[in-house]
Order: structure tokens, then C-alpha cells, then sequence
């Protein structure tokens, strides 16, 4: 299975989620492909926003590899899920999808994570280190939702 986590540059959320996720499946011993990308291309190159890292650190998981990138032509057959951190990432995912796409492409928090009550993962970018708390937590909670429904699929 390849999951492809998406938010706008590619710095906060989705290297968030794909840190996230990475590590629970390795913890669990489950197989997974896991990656993250922007639908813009603003940081292309840049490592995780300073403040998205330190939170993570401070949970166990690490983003001080992650390098930003925009999303690709190529992600929508390479990966079986999409996971969108917004709905208007997923409305851009949905314009920029190929006609030849084979990946699921869904909104992160209402599939995996219903309980929160958000449709969005909220943008931490312009407020302080509690939006941080707040995202890696939510984004936690959808993990192991997904997490576990990966588990139970395999049988």
C-alpha cells in the first residue's frame, strides 16, 4: 500500500501525517509506502517549517529528513491513497488528477477521523506552537484509524 499525504507546501501537515503514519506502521511491523508532497510548489526544496519539527520531535517522530515537494503527474498511479489535508486541497487534487489516475483521493480528517467533528486539518502555519499540538494530535488520531483499517484489511 502507497499513501500519499497532501496539504499547500508541503511543510506542516502533510510531512506531519507522513511522519506520523510511517511510524506507527513500522512500530506495528505493517508494510506501507508513505510520502507527502504540496499541491503548490512555494517551498519546493525546504525542509519541515522549524515549528512542525520541534512538535514532532517532542512526539517521537521526525521530520528532519523531509525535503517539500509539489505533487506530480506520476503520484496518481504510484499511490493507491491520496490523502488531502483540506477540502480545498482536495478540490485541487481533484482538478489536477489525470484522466489515467488509479488513486483514491480523500479528505483525511471526515474518513479517518470522523469523531473530531473538522473536515479540515487546520492550517497551524500563522499562529503558535498550540495549532502545532493541535494538528499532530488530530492527525494522530486519523492514523491510527487508518492504521488499523490497513491491519484489518490484510486479514
Amino acid at each position: 500500500m502507497n499513501i500519499l499525504f497532501v496539504c499547500t507546501g508541503n511543510i506542516c501537515r502533510s510531512p506531519t501525517g507522513e511522519a506520523v503514519l510511517r511510524k506507527m506502521a513500522n512500530d506495528a511491523n505493517v508494510p506501507l509506502t508513505v510520502a507527502s508532497a504540496g499541491v503548490s510548489s512555494w517551498h519546493q526544496g525546504q525542509g519541515a517549517d522549524a515549528r512542525a519539527a520541534e512538535t514532532a520531535a517532542q512526539h517521537g517522530y521526525d521530520l528532519s529528513h523531509h525535503h517539500a515537494r509539489a505533487m506530480q503527474a506520476s503520484d496518481f498511479k504510484e499511490f493507491d491513497r491520496i490523502l488531502a489535508m483540506d477540502r480545498s486541497h482536495l478540490e485541487a487534487l481533484r482538478e489536477m488528477a489525470p484522466k489515467t489516475a488509479t488513486a483514491t483521493i480523500e479528505l483525511f480528517l471526515p474518513t479517518y477521523a470522523p469523531e473530531c467533528g473538522l473536515s479540515d486539518v487546520p492550517d497551524p502555519y500563522y499562529g503558535g506552537a498550540e495549532g502545532f499540538e493541535n494538528v499532530l494530535s488530530l492527525i494522530e488520531d486519523g492514523c491510527r484509524s487508518l492504521l488499523g483499517e490497513l491491519i484489518a484489511a490484510k486479514g
